[in-house]
């Protein structure tokens, strides 16, 4: 079932409520339809486009708590062992996923776990598919401590179209998968820094459904 996610609400009544006084406002000045008409046209079809943009889909996944899912609609764009200098310190697989204008913006949480860390920082407004949108554009980073122990870092990532990035997660949350993490608003992209030891389960390239494609599979820990 296709719904309007609750952050594009507010913004349609908005737009809604311009485009009508906009438009009646021009056949009002206008002694011929032809103006008129040309914009009730593109009026139409923009707000169908920010209807399209804001939608959510309804998507229930059961999986296994040791699978990492995708957090994004998109295409895998990075695949690579990096060093993630930022919070975690350490050597980490990071698998990246950009998300097109025409891609679902929600953000849900690709595994169940703890909420350990959340922070924002503000940035440059690159294009979201260059590799170093990663760590200069504006961010918000969420670790996450899975069931068995692992953690993993999120990176919402602001690109050159995305004007605000929604998170939700607050440190101390209980996540779970079906949850939503946040919304980034026109293009954008999440990162995702894995273990070195996860077995990684898709493609550079590869087409991603969120909250369903699955990512990786994270090994046991001997905590367990």
């Amino acid at each position: 079932m296709i719904r309007i996610h609750k952050e594009g609400k507010n913004m349609l009544l908005v737009l809604l409520f311009t485009l009508i006084i906009v438009n009646g406002l021009l056949f009002y000045i206008f002694l011929t339809p032809t103006v008129p008409i040309i914009v009730a046209v593109l009026s139409v079809g923009l707000f169908i486009f920010f209807t399209y943009f804001f939608r959510i889909a309804n998507r229930i996944l059961v999986a296994d708590d040791t699978y990492v899912v995708a957090p994004a609609d998109g295409k895998i764009v990075v695949i690579e062992p990096v060093m993630e200098n930022d919070l975690l310190k350490e050597k980490r697989i990071q698998v990246s996923i950009f998300m097109s204008i025409f891609d679902v913006h929600a953000n849900w949480y690709p595994i169940t776990g703890t909420v350990k860390h959340v922070s924002h920082q503000n940035g440059r407004k690159l294009a979201a598919y260059l590799p170093k949108s990663s760590s200069e554009n504006e961010r918000s980073s969420i670790i996450i401590e899975s069931t068995n122990k692992q953690t993993i870092l999120v990176r919402q990532i602001a690109g050159a179209l995305a004007r605000r990035i929604v998170t939700y997660a607050k440190v101390g949350d209980k996540c779970t998968l079906n949850s939503q993490l946040g919304f980034i608003k026109f293009g954008s992209r999440v990162d995702m820094f894995l273990p070195m030891d996860a077995e990684i389960l898709v493609d550079l390239h590869e087409e991603t459904v969120g909250n369903e494609t699955l990512i990786a599979k994270l090994k046991h820990t001997n905590a367990e």
